[in-house]
């Protein structure tokens, strides 16, 4: 009987539970026994920090968001510091987690995550443990893969608070400010902010200038539309390149407080009545949507599928409808951005959307 290994590594997000699900309940047709490792990576550190997943223990957790395993992005496995920069895993730390995989008989290793887990994934992989790669990410900014569970669901909560904000800001003749995630792309703030109607979305792509910003408000005012909600997507920079990020102790920046830049600026350029609202974290959590519980239970299955034909070193990926898997190798250090001059950005372009450029 084979015994696979599961862990969960990075940002949690809706989707993960079904991905367990997935794995267990198609493993446990196959006769073998599944084994989950907590707190991500760290579980693998010896003596094992895991527990045994069962078609039992697992029912009901497909509406569940985070994860039942727990996660982390700390620790001894950090193997992304800063903007496409890494550095190699401890030799010591591979060595142990060779030791508790062959302590507990684990065959493989399936290991969900997004950029930085799937680039300690491919070190695990390169150190010749079998590991299998599933894509985890809300801001859907994997090249290997056109989309990634977790994404729907993001984008769905943040329709929904645009929803609400039209009503506070037009009773109240204000410009509402939304900072969504997107550190790099700018899908959530995109197709958030079409979905949710939007008058101006700012991205990391398209690079603003405050003066079209503040020129746009007033043209709004002056059509008649007292109210703007202008969607920020966390990364967002101006044409000067400056972008809203604090340095950390590990040598990476969070990034977050554009969307007060904006007001600020806004305020200062106009004289508006603005507030900013930051949706943070509430994007990544609750109950996954639809799509993000079957795409997620697609990912697992597959994940398994690919451990029965030995296909280690590899990542889950999804196109064209259809689920198949790439190279781990194509899946790291290749960000997928939006397209400036795209269909979905012209499509905002045509309904009057500004990106603050023009």
């Amino acid at each position: 009987m084979k015994r696979i290994g599961v862990l969960t590594s990075g940002g949690d997000c809706p989707g993960l539970n079904a991905v367990l699900r997935g794995i267990v309940r198609t493993s446990t047709t196959l006769g073998w026994e599944t084994v989950g490792f907590r707190d991500g990576f760290e579980g693998l550190l010896p003596p094992g920090d895991a527990m045994v997943l069962t078609n039992l223990n697992t029912a009901g957790i497909m509406p569940l968001g985070g994860t039942i395993l727990g996660t982390t992005n700390k620790g001894h496995f950090i193997a992304k510091v800063g903007e496409g920069n890494r550095h190699r895993l401890d030799e010591a730390i591979i060595e142990a987690t060779r030791a508790t995989l062959a302590q507990m008989r684990i065959d493989a290793l399936v290991c969900i995550g997004g950029d930085g887990s799937l680039s300690t994934a491919f070190q695990l992989h390169e150190a010749g443990i079998p590991v299998i790669g599933v894509p985890k990410t809300i801001d859907n900014d994997l090249e290997a893969t056109a989309t990634t569970f977790g994404f729907d669901s993001a984008i769905a909560f943040v329709t929904d608070a645009l929803d609400r904000l039209h009503t506070t800001a037009a009773s109240h003749k204000r410009a509402m400010v939304i900072e969504v995630m997107g550190r790099h792309a700018g899908w959530i703030a995109l197709y958030g902010g079409l979905a949710g109607g939007a008058d101006m979305i700012l991205i990391p792509e398209i690079p603003f200038d405050h003066v079209l910003v503040a020129e746009a408000v007033r043209q709004r005012d002056a059509d008649g539309f007292s109210s703007t909600l202008i969607v920020v997507a966390e990364g967002a920079r101006t044409r000067d390149g400056i972008q809203s990020l604090q340095a950390t102790a590990s040598g990476e920046y969070h990034f977050g407080g554009m969307g007060e830049v904006v007001a600020a600026e806004l305020i200062r350029r106009t004289g508006k009545e603005t507030r900013t609202c930051v949706l943070g974290h509430l994007q990544r959590g609750g109950a996954p949507t639809t799509l993000d519980r079957i795409l997620g239970m697609r990912f697992g299955v597959h994940a398994v599928k690919m451990i029965t034909d030995a296909r280690f070193g590899r990542m889950v990926s999804y196109h064209h409808d259809s689920i198949s898997d790439v190279p781990l190798a194509d899946a790291v250090d290749r960000l997928r951005l939006v397209p400036v001059d795209g269909e979905i950005v012209q499509t905002a372009r045509s309904v009057g959307i500004s990106f603050g450029d023009r």
